[in-house]
């Protein structure tokens, strides 16, 4: 049976509480939402998950093409994905289908320094313990103790486009996952390893991993769970042009 709702999501971020406007339960979700770095074992019903994948099926498209497909792992397939990935982990390199950020500068910088930095704090890494840091990195690959995982890919020959119609199913899938009381972390990590992701999921040749999401119900014990990201206000990011 699934955990409750008290253990899957704190009482604070219950959206029943929202107000009457039109957009308060989509906004009390958005604010819910957050990456889970820790993992209760209890699988997720897989009704449950059909439900979270019928809502991120609404998720517009380019021509409306709908290029992702979704590997989804569920108990031993789950174990033998997350013994794999940890194994090529260990390993040097690695060859993404997809570009990976060439260098993080200014703000961006800043920002993915603040999350590393949140995180850390969280668990107990101090500043400067490479071999701590190293832990915490191979979490990626254990999947954060998550009981699924999902691997988003698109059609190889719709190149970039293809990727940023993914990335839009995979924001409507973390939301409806937070709707429906599961908690979700998306991993570009995973997509490190495309050739270990072919081999364990049976993906097809022509399928370019976009990125993984590793899901199930949060460990609210967990101090990787105690802390939330800070949000950009709006005028650090929108410029209006009125003439």
């Amino acid at each position: 049976m699934p955990p409750t709702a008290a253990q899957s999501r704190p009482e604070d971020e219950d959206p029943t509480r929202a107000d009457e406007r039109p957009d308060a339960a989509l906004e009390a979700w958005l604010i819910a939402r957050h990456s889970c770095r820790a993992f209760l074992p209890e699988p997720v019903p897989r009704a449950t998950i059909a439900r979270i994948l019928d809502l991120a099926q609404r998720t517009a498209s380019w021509c409306n093409c709908q290029p992702w497909q979704v590997a989804i792992t569920e108990g031993a397939g789950t174990e033998r994905l997350r013994a794999a990935l940890q194994q090529r982990a260990e390993q040097a390199g690695f060859t993404p289908d997809f570009p990976f950020p060439r260098e993080y500068q200014g703000e961006y910088l800043a920002r993915r320094r603040e999350s590393g930095f949140q995180l850390y704090g969280a668990v107990g890494v101090a500043r400067g313990d490479r071999e701590a840091y190293r832990r915490q990195e191979m979490r990626n690959f254990q999947l954060f103790d998550a009981p699924h995982a999902a691997i988003i890919t698109t059609d190889e020959a719709l190149g970039e486009y293809g990727a940023m119609d993914c990335g839009g199913y995979v924001a409507n899938f973390l939301l409806a996952a937070q709707a429906n009381g599961v908690a979700t972390v998306a991993q570009a990590s995973l997509a490190m390893y495309p050739e270990v992701l072919r081999e364990v999921l049976g993906l097809a040749p022509d399928r370019r991993v976009v990125c993984g999401i590793s899901f199930g119900y949060a460990d609210t014990s967990h101090p990787a769970n105690s802390y939330r990201t800070r949000r950009a206000e709006q005028a650090e990011i929108v410029s209006w042009v009125s003439d």
